[in-house]
């Protein structure tokens, strides 16, 4: 596979990794039932290593292409598209920002439509491009949305400031989420805080922690804590 090959070609060498076992277990894992969060997707059962190395093989694939992959059923297919996608941004020496036009399409058309797609991708583009403009702005509107996977994405693009050693950016998106106990939504400000006092400063998530714990849902304040001492953890639930 290469840069130069066609998007029936892509799915073609995906749906040929799939594990039919794999493919159903996944179907269980992402909630692929009725009425749950990842409702009628559709899995092949290809594990994300090998998803990784067809990607690397389809670095500077087209946009139409990755468009067209974008929009497919199987998940892995997408997933696949938005490896090459936040790759193809990075690289990119000219105008990222049609990547990142890309990128908000997919999200807002239902193509990213899982918390792992979510994951792999809001920090990487939409986050990083808010990083090198220094507007991040659009991180509150996603934040603030109704949608479930904008939310998160907007969530987990703040990554891309607690990477570099910033706090600001979840800490003003924390009172956007702080309310919202979605199960998926908590796990992303949870981490996301975690990670804040991991890479940026742990003393200023304590601060927080002590006014805002007792406000938290107890998964986010869960992953919040998860590298603190057991005295600290217990003290902040304990709020």
């Amino acid at each position: 596979m290469n840069a130069d090959s066609g998007a029936s070609e892509i799915v073609s060498a995906v749906e040929a990794l799939g594990d039919p076992e794999r493919a159903a277990s996944s179907q269980r894992f992402f909630k692929t039932g009725p009425g749950q969060y990842g409702e009628g997707d559709r899995f092949a059962g290809v594990p994300v290593p090998k998803l990784r190395a067809l990607a690397r093989s389809l670095r500077g694939l087209p946009r139409s292409v990755i468009v067209d992959l974008l929009g497919d059923r199987t998940h892995e297919v997408r997933h696949l598209a938005l490896l090459i996608l936040a790759d193809n941004y990075s690289r990119e020496s000219g105008d990222p920002e049609r990547w990142v036009d890309v990128y908000r399409d997919a999200v807002r058309g239902g193509r990213v439509d899982n918390w792992d797609l979510v994951d792999v991708s809001a920090y990487a583009i939409l986050g990083d491009r808010c990083l090198r403009s220094g507007d991040w702005s659009e991180l509150l509107e996603w934040a603030a949305s109704d949608d479930l996977w904008q939310r998160r994405a907007g969530i987990v693009a703040t990554f891309a400031f607690i990477r570099a050693g910033r706090w600001e950016q979840i800490d003003a998106v924390a009172p956007l989420v702080i309310d919202d106990r979605r199960d998926l939504i908590q796990k992303a400000f949870g981490w996301m805080l975690r990670e804040a006092g991991k890479r940026a400063d742990e003393q200023t998530l304590l601060r927080y922690l002590e006014v805002n714990a007792s406000s938290m849902g107890r998964t986010a304040l869960s992953y919040a804590v998860e590298r603190l001492s057991t005295e600290r953890r217990a003290h902040f639930r304990s709020l």
